[in-house]
């Protein structure tokens, strides 16, 4: 079978572009982890950690599903703010099937309500959009049903889905009917293939996560991670450096730590998840630089993926 073959053993060929919507911390990132199988995003309990759209790619028989995980959509104060929330509407405006994850402990917070208000002003018609209600073990089956039919009176939703992603709870079935639903064609990328972002940069997000997870009560958002070079070695193992950027001088000293051991240990921490993903051995270099204006640098929202214009758009 070549890649220009739309019939498969399995059927007719399918594929298409996914986009997880919702608030920071709605589940979405675990939710496209559990969907393609591996950590292709960043997951940690501190909101608005993922920058990027990373597109996870899940096979489901004969179907490709390419999932674009957006920045949560929330109230943007900062320039960043700005750049992420456009890439997330930007990423549904893009897509042929958005799923707006709500959390069914939380319910219809006004946050979600004004997400779904975006919903309605972008999508008059309806279109293809889902509802995933996340984290379902939280709450009794009353409070499930009740919060189903007000999102459904708020929106036209073309299904509902309950979920815990998590857990794993109904997201196979919400798996099969995306795959069912994305239109007839192409596949857009190799079967293995998980993601298209690209190696450093998922490398990059990696170790963020690392310095979100140790530093979370610490570190404020204003870090990003580069990877700077990346040396295939002879030996079959990556050389990879990469520069932490921070804001102030304070901030540096609360990533490197006590003599070198929170950056140490956070290195460690980085270099083993890389080389799991990697399948191969890494030898990873961190280097911490201030960079006081990092926000209002173009060339690092191009690093993230981010557009530095979308951040002129009105607060």
């Amino acid at each position: 079978m070549t890649q220009d073959d739309t019939i498969g053993t399995q059927g007719p060929h399918r594929a298409g572009f996914v986009a997880l919507i919702g608030e920071p911390n709605a589940g979405k990132s675990t939710l496209i982890n559990k969907m393609v199988g591996a950590k292709v995003s960043i997951v940690t309990h501190k909101v608005q950690t993922t920058r990027t759209r990373i597109r996870g790619i899940a096979m489901h028989g004969a179907s490709q599903i390419v999932f674009v995980d957006t920045p949560g959509i929330f109230r943007p104060r900062r320039r960043l703010d700005r750049s992420m929330v456009a890439a997330a509407w930007g990423g549904a405006a893009d897509a042929d099937v958005i799923v707006l994850l709500i959390e069914a402990n939380r319910g219809l917070t006004e946050g979600a309500k004004a997400i779904i208000a975006g919903l309605r002003d972008r999508f008059p018609s309806g279109g293809q959009v889902a509802l995933a209600i996340n984290k379902i073990d939280k709450v009794k089956a009353e409070a499930l049903l009740s919060l189903a039919e007000e999102a459904n009176i708020a929106f036209p939703f073309t299904n509902t889905f309950m979920i815990s992603a998590e857990r794993g709870h109904g997201v196979e079935r919400l798996k099969s009917w995306l795959a069912d639903i994305v239109p007839a064609g192409h596949w857009f990328y190799p079967e293995d293939q998980l993601a298209d972002l690209p190696m450093r940069m998922i490398a990059a997000e990696m170790t963020r996560e690392k310095l979100t997870l140790r530093l979370h009560e610490e570190l404020p958002y204003q870090l990003t991670v580069e990877t700077e070079n990346w040396e295939d070695q002879p030996d079959g193992s990556a050389k990879i450096n990469q520069i932490i950027y921070v804001a102030r001088d304070g901030h540096k000293g609360i990533v490197l730590g006590n003599k070198g051991e929170t950056i140490k240990s956070i290195g460690t921490a980085a270099r083993a998840e890389i080389s799991a993903f990697l399948e191969r051995t890494v030898h990873l270099f961190l280097e911490v630089k201030v960079r006081p204006n990092w926000l209002e640098e173009p060339e690092r929202y191009s690093e993230m993926g981010l557009d530095f214009k979308d951040g002129n758009l009105p607060k």
